[in-house]
């Protein structure tokens, strides 16, 4: 296991930080320019959002196969070349809208299902590397950056996207290839990939140690998809339903409006990444953060009906995002743990689908429930936000590390042979 300290450790953090930075664009980016997309191309509301739906659904479904193969064969094998797929994806959509124009939908489509198949092998995968390189503080402090500058873009994507909109509507998508590039060589040269037995391993003992590692901890893994799910639900969904109301209520449109947007997300990075330095490897700390932040979730939705002016409205939308800060850097610690090197990558993964799938289904769902009513939506939101804070605090148990377990099972097994030993005296041969 690597030991990173110093400059190299931050240097590893901030290259692998990026890896989620360029996955969450590939989605807020276009958000704030959607309007323009559907006008130049003649597209309905409908056809539009399916440059959002037909990127995450990709993602959530093929997740799990990159987990599979970074277990196998290495995380910098799947990420790197994911990325690439991602750029290259951006870049199709891109050639399409210019020479193209009006019969640019369908390929643009293609590309940004290609870019979600590259999403696929980026954050999961990268959170899954931050644990084999690193343990303890570290750990903990690399997985809050992680989920920290998956909140900053979520921050500066509307803003972003506005401005790059600015100069044409398919602008972000020369944008996408582009950011790629500095990306892709932090990773290939400034981390350093710790060795491990991958290659030694037959199919059919992974598959059984992953069904192990859910055997041993099923209601750990699976409370805690369920408060991963439901946070990014909301969230986003919250989102969504911030968007328009900033709209109808005040007009606001563009940069401006994405620059409102992005204070609840910036609460969310701001907590994310002060978790990170105070969880460590606290596993009933995490736990409480993550139930204490799930009721403080409840509590902010509930209280939202009953708000009076916009000021204390934005206070409670921001609380929601202080309380989505302080569970996701704990919900990442408790599962990349959960497994050793060899299954992480799975393991992970499949809470990286639960997270994309969250992204894609928040918005819709909120606004279906925006159309029967707003108190309806935000009680059924704090609702369901209470229930899984109950969830995680009945099913979330400490059962310490994957590494842990590894290294105590040899040292139990020489202990009872040593008791043994002292126990049982050697036979005497017979006297002839």
């Amino acid at each position: 296991m690597a030991n990173n300290t110093g400059n190299n450790f931050w240097l590893s953090v901030t290259a692998l930080a990026g890896v989620p930075f360029i996955m969450v664009l590939g989605n807020s980016m276009l958000i704030p320019v959607l309007p323009d997309i559907r006008n130049a191309l003649n597209l309905t509301t409908v056809s539009a959002s399916l440059l959002i739906t037909l990127f995450s659904l990709p993602a959530g479904i093929i997740i799990p196969a990159a987990g599979f193969l970074s277990d196998r064969y290495g995380r910098k094998v799947v990420i790197i070349p994911a990325m690439i797929i991602y750029g290259l994806g951006g870049l199709i959509a891109a050639l399409a809208s210019i020479f193209l124009k009006q019969q640019a939908f369908s390929v643009i489509l293609a590309g940004r299902i290609l870019q979600g198949a590259g999403a696929a092998g980026t954050a999961p995968i990268a959170m899954a590397l931050c644990s084999d390189l690193f343990q303890g503080n570290e750990r903990s402090r690399s997985l809050g950056a992680i989920e920290s500058s998956n909140g900053l873009g979520k921050v500066i994507s509307p803003v972003l996207g506005s401005a790059v909109g600015l100069i044409a509507w398919y602008a972000a998508f020369i944008f996408f290839p582009i950011i790629v590039v500095p990306v892709v060589i932090g990773m290939w040269l400034l981390v350093k990939e710790p060795a491990a037995n991958r290659a030694q391993q037959k199919l059919s003992e992974y598959l059984n140690s992953v069904k192990k590692v859910f055997n041993n901890k099923a209601s750990l893994l699976l409370s805690s998809y369920l408060a991963g799910a439901v946070v990014l639900i909301v969230l986003f969904g919250i989102l969504f339903y911030l968007s328009e109301y900033l709209e109808q209520q005040f007009g606001l449109d563009g940069i401006m409006k994405g620059l409102a947007l992005a204070i609840p997300v910036l609460f969310m990075s701001a907590a994310s990444f002060a978790t990170g330095f105070i969880i460590k490897k606290k596993k009933k700390l995490m736990k409480f953060l993550v139930v204490a932040g799930l009721a403080i979730m409840a509590a902010a939705l509930a209280f939202l009906p009953l708000a009076k002016g916009v000021i204390i409205y934005f206070v409670a939308i921001s609380i929601v995002g202080l309380s989505t800060g302080m569970a996701l850097p704990c919900l990442n610690n408790l599962i990349t743990s959960a497994a050793s090197m060899e299954e992480r990558g799975l393991v992970t993964s499949l809470y990286g689908s639960v997270r994309f799938f969250g992204v894609a289904f928040g918005p819709p769902l909120y606004g279906f429930l925006m159309a029967k009513s707003t108190n309806l939506m935000f009680w059924s939101s704090a609702a369901l936000a209470l229930l899984t804070a109950v969830t995680t605090l009945i099913f979330i148990k400490d059962t310490g590390s994957a590494e842990t377990q590894k290294q105590a099972a040899p040292k139990a097994k020489k202990s009872f042979r040593e008791t043994i030993g002292l126990k049982i005296s050697p036979a005497k041969k017979p006297v002839k």
